[in-house]
């Protein structure tokens, strides 16, 4: 199995907490999209496996037109061994899906729709900088379903100076009152370099409480499990039958292709990222220059990127796994590390796998960095 990640560097406006990589001007689409179909070509001979996920990511895939997107899938069509039943996800915005574009994705074989509504109150959306209103965050999902798209994935934001508990469980009341059958849902970060560090850094905006990032949390977690939803990752919440494939690739250790500025890409012993530089990234392509770094993936970090990959989901970390493809060093590690866990209410040792508690999940990042072999 393997999967192919397309990365669209362009957004209407930004958004006051991103970091991504992408570009607020459309002036170089047209030779992005040369650029990206170009590098499918010249990648093709580096992912020989059977292709299971096509995925359209940003920045704002919606942002593109028809005969945009139906270039560059062609092209993946065209150059690689594609399944018959993919999962194919396009990431859009609420305020992109027109009853046409809803039509033209459908007819592209797009089948996951994967939507950009952070909030369904204004006041938060005004916050993030969104192009979007609530209304049109609900009625795209709507119209999404009547025209055929049963696949359908809702980001959330909490723990926002906008939001209150009884905001927050009104947002999640909308995936039962909407049939929603995927979520993925992130605490707000403040990241270097966003909007929002220089608000924070300015006082302009006081973030809330590490007490409110908790009960939100806890909320999110109670109320999907009672609306028949599994936490399969820590930000991941789907129906059975809806979790994404996709990324659950990348959590598994399956190769992927990162196509486009800042994509990154695994296969093997392998990892390279792309120029994370519209303009330079688009130039290397056309003059056959260099557009990606990449390195070798020594056992040290392999070990530390299952742990780190494994132990935020349901399928928790192999330890029959550890043993077969680590060596006793490592291994001898883990073990000692884990001990001080094992008798505590964080972790669950099924079977032959480590898995988190609840309760574990709420300082996974302290277990992780304990199981990390650094030295």
């Amino acid at each position: 199995m393997a999967g192919i990640y397309v990365h669209i560097p362009f957004c209407k406006q930004k958004c006051s907490y991103c970091d991504f990589h992408f570009s607020t001007s459309l002036k170089h689409k047209s030779n992005l999209i040369n650029a990206l179909t170009t590098e499918i070509v010249a990648r093709k001979e580096q992912l020989s496996a059977e292709i299971n996920t096509i995925y359209f990511g940003g920045g704002t895939p919606s942002l593109l037109t028809n005969n945009e997107l139906r270039m560059v899938v062609e092209a993946i069509y065209k150059n690689y061994n594609v399944a018959n039943n993919i999962e194919f996800t396009l990431e859009s915005n609420p305020d992109d899906l027109t009853l046409q574009k809803i039509k033209d994705l459908k007819n592209l074989g797009v089948n996951r729709l994967s939507i950009g509504v952070q909030s369904f109150f204004d006041e938060d959306l005004i916050f993030f900088n969104r192009a979007h209103c609530a209304k049109q965050a609900e009625q795209s999902i709507l119209m999404s379903q009547d025209h055929g798209f049963e696949n359908i994935t809702i980001d959330l934001i909490y723990n926002t100076p906008t939001l209150t508990m009884q905001k927050w469980e009104s947002n999640l009341d909308k995936i039962w009152q909407l049939s929603i059958p995927h979520l993925s849902a992130y605490t707000l970060t403040v990241e270097p370099n966003t909007i929002l560090h220089h608000r924070v850094m300015t006082n302009q905006t006081i973030m809330p409480s590490d007490e409110q990032a908790i009960e939100q949390f806890k909320l999110l977690v109670q109320k999907t499990k009672n609306l028949g939803l599994t936490q399969y990752e820590v930000s991941n919440f789907g129906k059975t039958g809806y979790f994404s494939q996709h990324n659950s690739n990348y959590w598994k250790g399956e190769e992927y292709l990162g196509i486009g500025p800042s994509a990154h890409s695994y296969t093997g012993n392998k990892r390279w990222w792309n120029l994370a530089n519209n303009n330079r990234y688009i130039n290397a392509l056309e003059t056959g220059e260099i557009y990606f770094e990449e390195e070798l993936i020594d056992e040290r970090t392999a070990f530390n990127e299952y742990i780190l990959t494994r132990l935020r989901t349901i399928w928790g970390i192999d330890m029959a796994y550890l043993r077969a493809n680590f060596n006793k060093t490592f291994n001898d590690h883990f073990e000692k590390e884990l001990q001080p866990y094992l008798n505590s209410s964080y972790i669950e040792q099924q079977n032959n796998k480590i898995v988190l508690t609840n309760e574990g999940i709420m300082i996974a990042d302290k277990i992780t960095a304990d199981l990390f072999c650094i030295a």
